[in-house]
């Protein structure tokens, strides 16, 4: 019982250590080789942790995945691929549901605007962006520091040629520079059925035992051929057995552990709470505009799954933040550690962050819901081209982030996208917003009045999507390059709108920037205590940049009885059979069609106690020789508090094995020669 309430003050604090179990999201330029060596038995070279970082890939969509081959197949899940297959699909042809697998190199279908990065190299800029913003006001150090970090990506671009971000750590007391490799030629090879990709629904979303093929094959190509990858996984033959020390590289999107409790109960009272209200109502309204008709389903499916997905999540990580005992940990482990920083000669000053952070949550407790942009493709296609004009008169020090000189390429392939869009769903998700911007500010707010143009919300999406131009990719390139002339004459109805939106949306992101500054020093003194009474040995937040994990495959406990660490391919036909083969539980006609050939004992799925978030979809699972050994898809329900606390208690991450995924191609498939590529 002790060790227990020493583990949970120990991962509450303020700074992330490692006193505890196996947590972290560690950067690859500051493994933790000591704990590893110490624990394991094992300690990574820097040749290992150069071949598994140049073997991790990013998805521009928000996940992670990995090379496969030497070929330039590149493993993923299914539903970090699902938006490039619904923009691959169309009403004869749905890649997103039914699967698909290409005969031959020519048959492999072109992603319209996927962009994968690998991290080719790590540089430590602190030093130069902290100097920009030293004794500035929170207002001159955001321009301040936006101008550095500009100036170094657009220096590193021209002289690497690589697409280069500076990125905020441990609360903004560190900057690092990451420069990646680029693939935007990128193919889809295989994808199984959404059926068995999915397989039980959003009902065994985050649980598990889990019976899942949730992986997708693409392929990267340079200059019209198959890429050539020196850096790529092994596939491992050896099956896991229970204890195994398993690696996870891969992109954890956002992790909150720094927050203090203040931040925790902003979470917890109103950012959280109005995320999840926002998610339940565009699910409701997915699921009406699907009930329209077959290709309306169809249509929905992909902003429908991504959701769901997303609702469960906010439930279990606001469940945590709801948890008295959770909080009274963090309370409990904060006092304990201003109380310390307070006594210290050398950090008594520090300890007015505190304070800083706590007005901070209540200036953004007032603007939360803000109604300041719509989210819908075609708005956001206007949006865009009516900053980026506007932006393109600026020095590029000077301009909004997105649309700095060495982001461009990225933000052009994204905004000139041949992906099919949709009138019917667009008037929808553009009706709704405008309701929600009349609900937020009355009718008869002036801005509001602006907006709808004398018309209700409805008949105003109506007549926008109606009389847009904007679906043409080639209409889109038009105005990007006449620039701000394209955007003033410009009689396009949804960029007019735009236009009656920006300068409200400049004056919110201009607030939110300013507060994000405050915060950002608030915290970087934070950590800066954090590490003089407690010690370093620490990894900081989740950044949507490449960290690795570990953990070993591990069974745990829950309602008295075990969860095995494996499940197996035939138990996903039981698992069909106990739910009575209907609905989100009938597998595949191909599933059944092999069931003869499937090996029952294959190991399926299984679960490790890596410290993985969202983004780590897709994440590579890697033994000690880094082989390929699976693919992170899921967590169970019990790790959905990973974004604010870790602990190996009963907190899994959810792979698909190795060997499921081979023998899946095989004997399901018939797949074999992509099979064969594996590993090669």
């Amino acid at each position: 019982m002790f060790r227990k309430t020493l583990c949970a003050l120990c991962l509450l604090t303020l700074g992330s250590t490692i006193t505890c179990a196996d947590e972290g999201m560690w950067l690859f330029n500051d493994l933790p080789t000591k704990h590893l060596k110490e624990r394991y038995g094992f300690k990574p070279t820097e040749e290992w942790a150069k071949h598994v970082r140049l073997s991790s890939v990013r998805f521009n969509v928000g996940g992670s995945g990995s090379f496969v081959s030497s070929t330039g197949l590149v493993l993923t899940n299914h539903h970090v691929a699902s938006d490039t297959l619904f923009k691959l699909s169309n009403s004869e042809r749905d890649v997103a549901k039914d699967g698909y697998l290409a005969k031959d190199h020519a048959t492999e279908l072109k992603a319209p605007d996927l962009e994968l990065n690998v991290l080719a190299a790590i540089e430590d800029v602190t030093d130069r962006v902290m100097a920009a913003v030293q004794s500035l006001s929170a207002d001159k150090a955001a321009e301040a520091r936006r101008a550095v970090m500009a100036e170094i990506e657009k220096e590193s671009l021209d002289a690497t040629g690589l697409r280069s971000d500076v990125v905020t750590l441990f609360g903004g007391s560190k900057f690092h520079l990451y420069r990646y490799r680029k693939y935007t030629d990128v193919r889809l090879v295989w994808a199984p059925e959404a059926d068995i990709a999915f397989f039980g629904g959003d009902a065994d979303n985050f649980e598990y035992p889990r019976y899942c093929l949730d992986v997708t094959l693409f392929r990267v190509y340079e200059n019209g051929k198959p890429a050539k990858i020196e850096h790529h996984l092994k596939w491992a033959d050896k099956v896991l057995e229970e204890e195994e020390l398993v690696f996870v590289s891969g992109n954890p999107g956002r992790t909150q552990r720094l927050y203090t409790v203040d931040a925790f109960k902003y979470m917890r009272d109103v950012r959280n709470p109005y995320v999840l209200n926002f998610i339940r109502r565009k699910e409701v309204l997915m699921q009406q505009f699907g009930l329209g008709g077959i290709e309306q389903k169809r249509r929905a499916q992909d902003d429908l799954f991504g959701l769901q997905n997303s609702r469960k999540a906010y439930m279990g990580m606001l469940g945590g933040l709801q948890n008295p005992a959770i909080m009274e940990r963090k309370q409990r482990a904060e006092t304990q550690l201003v109380a310390a920083v307070r006594q210290n000669q050398q950090t008594r000053e520090l300890a007015t962050a505190w304070a800083d952070i706590s007005r901070l949550q209540k200036e953004k407790a007032s603007t939360q819901g803000t109604v300041s942009s719509f989210r819908s493709r075609l708005y956001d296609i206007a949006e865009t081209l009516v900053l980026m004009a506007a932006e393109d008169q600026k020095p590029g020090t000077e301009r909004l982030r997105e649309f700095r000189d060495s982001a461009r390429e990225s933000l052009e392939q994204d905004l000139f996208s041949t992906a099919p869009i949709y009138p019917d769903l667009e008037r929808v998700k553009l009706a709704d917003e405008i309701a929600r911007l009349v609900e937020k500010r009355g009718g008869d707010d002036e801005l509001v009045a602006k907006v709808l143009a004398g018309r209700s919300p409805g008949d105003r999406a109506a007549q926008l999507v109606s009389d847009t131009k904007l679906f043409e990719p080639a209409t889109r390139e038009a105005i990007a390059k006449g620039g701000s002339a394209a955007i003033a004459s410009s009689v396009d109805p949804l960029i007019q709108l735009a236009k009656i939106m920006e300068p409200e949306l400049r004056a919110y992101r201009k607030h939110s920037e300013e507060l994000a500054e405050q915060e950002r020093q608030a915290y970087a003194k934070i950590s800066q205590a954090t590490v003089a009474i407690q010690g370093t040995g620490t990894y900081p937040d989740a950044t949507f940049t490449l960290r690795l994990a570990f953990g070993p495959v591990r069974s745990y406990q829950e309602n008295g009885a075990t969860v095995p660490a494996w499940t197996t391919m035939g138990g996903a036909f039981q698992h069909e059979t106990n739910h009575g083969a209907k609905d989100d539980w009938k597998l595949p006609k191909s599933w059944h069609d092999a069931r003869a050939k499937i090996t029952d004992s294959t190991p399926f799925n299984f679960v490790c106690t890596a410290d993985i978030i969202g983004g780590n979809s897709g994440s590579p699972v890697i033994n000690r020789q880094a082989e390929f050994v699976g693919i992170i898809f899921d967590g169970n329900i019990q790790s959905l508090t990973s974004n604010y606390l870790y602990t190996d208690e009963v907190s899994r991450a959810v792979s698909v094995s190795a060997s499921a995924i081979r023998e899946a191609m095989r004997v399901v498939y018939g797949a074999d020669k992509y099979a064969d590529e594996l590993g090669k």
